[in-house]
């Protein structure tokens, strides 16, 4: 199927230094990586080194002044390698753009260029244990004493949260506004007294990456470290959610499609009752259906891609596409591992870890349910 994206000599030959990267440097060694629970902070600079972090960076703060078809690819071919561990997504397309479009001069100019280095790994801190996709219920507060913010809370399931250099933290700065004017985004370095990290959160997929719990007991930063206007900060996420959920949904999509290149692959070469298992009504009714399915996702993701690139409010559609495409990749993985049969329960084949890290790309990001919500509401509903 031709693709409605029209990408450049440049960026195909950016796909093939992607591609070796994941298949020469990252997957050889992942299986030690998703045993230890993180992926070494060498692996971060090597993605450095070759150009795979903030791609779309301008030069003046040291990134490779490329475009968002850059990011497009390093998710596709991350998710074909099947290193869904490795947030470099995460990095590159939800983190450093609320430091590009909100930050300083001076706040640029000192954790950009360590971001496409990979001298600084980023996070964000949002959720917490009681209040999850509602930031309304966000009970980690900011206090001005003096020249300093005074950071107090706890905030759950944050991605990079043991290897994270540098954090944004969402935080109630005011009691009295309401709930859209109440939050701010902070800055805050590993190291920073007060500051803790919690020991990395076990998982059943995305074994490798670093999940943790992260504690701010009397933090104190820099007034210089607020991020944007104080009070901004829940606007400042809305505006940033449309391109996190097109990421998810982009990821979730090339994941479905290698898992049905590897299942197709297997039938082929696995026999059952003297005959190739791709022979069999079933399975290639089972495989014509996903087929049919991954195709319509491709046409609705790249649509989208292309008209977030051309700065388009299509906040309603990327929502249908983090429910719809993640919620479809999940079955996708679940009946390609069902035609692996027992095979498919063994880790040792690839369809294992594309089926439980699956599972999650309905949940964060904000859970399908979530999504459907937020739609209803654009509906008028």
């Amino acid at each position: 199927m031709k693709r409605s994206i029209q990408f450049t000599q440049e960026h195909d030959i950016f796909r093939q230094t992607v591609r070796k990267f994941f298949e020469t440097e990252v997957m050889p060694h992942y299986d030690k990586w998703e045993e230890e629970g993180i992926v070494p902070r060498q692996m971060w600079k090597r993605c450095g080194e070759l150009g795979l972090l903030v791609p779309w960076l301008d030069e003046t703060y040291g990134g490779p002044g490329g475009d968002f078809l850059y990011s497009v690819i390093v998710s596709e071919e991350l998710a074909y390698s099947g290193a869904s561990s490795f947030m470099i997504p995460l990095h590159n397309d939800i983190v450093a753009p609320y430091i590009y479009s909100f930050g300083t001069e001076e706040q640029k100019m000192k954790y950009l260029p360590g971001c496409a280095s990979g001298d600084i790994i980023l996070a964000v801190a949002m959720t917490e244990p009681e209040a999850g996709s509602d930031l309304a219920a966000m009970k980690t507060s900011a206090t001005m004493d003096g020249d300093s913010w005074v950071l107090n809370g706890q905030k759950t399931f944050i991605s990079n949260g043991i290897l994270a250099d540098l954090v944004v933290v969402a935080a109630k700065s005011s009691k009295e506004a309401p709930p859209h004017r109440a939050v701010s985004l902070f800055l805050v370095e590993s190291g920073t007294p007060g500051f803790n990290k919690g020991k990395a959160i076990k998982k059943i997929g995305l074994k490798a990456q670093d999940t943790a719990e992260l504690f701010f007991d009397n933090c104190r930063i820099p007034k210089e470290n607020l991020l944007g206007q104080e009070g901004m900060g829940f606007i400042y996420l809305m505006q940033k959610l449309q391109q996190e959920r097109l990421v998810c949904a982009l990821a979730s999509q090339a994941a479905m499609e290698k898992c049905l290149a590897i299942t197709i692959d297997y039938v082929k070469e696995r026999k059952l009752f003297g005959k190739p298992l791709s022979k069999f009504q079933n399975t290639q009714f089972t495989i014509a259906e996903m087929a049919s399915e991954i195709a319509v996702g491709r046409s609705f993701i790249d649509d989208l891609i292309l008209h977030h690139i051309q700065g388009d409010d299509v906040v309603k559609e990327t929502c249908m596409a983090k429910y719809w495409v993640c919620e479809t990749a999940k079955q996708v993985a679940d009946r390609c591992l069902q035609l692996f049969g027992g095979y498919g329960y063994c880790t040792e084949y690839p369809i294992s870890r594309f089926y439980v890290d699956a599972r999650i790309q309905t949940i964060y990001a904000g859970t399908s349910e979530v999504m459907k919500m937020i739609i209803s509401r654009m509906m008028g509903l």
